[in-house]
């Protein structure tokens, strides 16, 4: 019976583990192209984020999550950690955010965290970069794609005209 207790409580921890898939395709051999997230810092202990998280339907990992866990045991200051993802050149959808973090939890819970997030489709060109964009305010907010050489936009903006607030429970 124990063992069997066991087993159970190890089977959840695990089931809590992330895994993030690749952003090119294993059997993808074709041209490809670089997406990088960004960053706004507003102080040491606040930054927005804009960042990819999927990749034509599959989750990878993000800065988000990166920074998260990179910062955990700071205290009340916070250093962005972008990733810089290959992308296959071809057309490709994007699943991108832009949100706004805390060095730590409480400082989420007692101040405001923006949120924007949706899908962009485009064709990226080969061997080009591409950046993630975006601005996080009371009434807009907006994330998108650049060219990074030539900060052209690619595909779509996503954005909220007025608050995109998060409440207490979404933060």
């Amino acid at each position: 019976m124990n063992r069997l207790l066991i087993l159970f409580i190890a089977s959840l921890f695990l089931a809590g583990c992330a895994s993030y898939g690749p952003s090119v395709p294993t059997d993808y051999a074709g041209p490809q192209a670089s997406i990088k997230d960004s960053a706004q810092t507003h102080s040491a202990s606040k930054v927005d984020i804009f960042y990819v998280t999927h990749v034509d339907g599959r989750e990878i990992e993000n800065s988000l999550i990166k920074t998260r866990t990179t910062n955990r045991g700071r205290g009340l200051a916070i250093t962005a950690q972008l990733l810089e993802n290959r992308i296959p050149a071809r057309a490709t959808t994007v699943y991108i955010v832009g949100r706004t973090e805390y060095a730590a939890p409480i400082l989420a819970l007692t101040n405001t965290v923006y949120q924007v997030k949706g899908s962009v489709e485009f064709i990226p060109e080969p061997d080009k970069r591409y950046v993630v964009r975006g601005e996080l305010g009371e009434t807009y907010s907006a994330v998108w794609i650049e060219e990074e050489a030539s900060s052209l936009l690619m595909g779509n903006k996503v954005e909220i005209h007025g608050s995109s607030k998060l409440g207490t429970f979404e933060k």
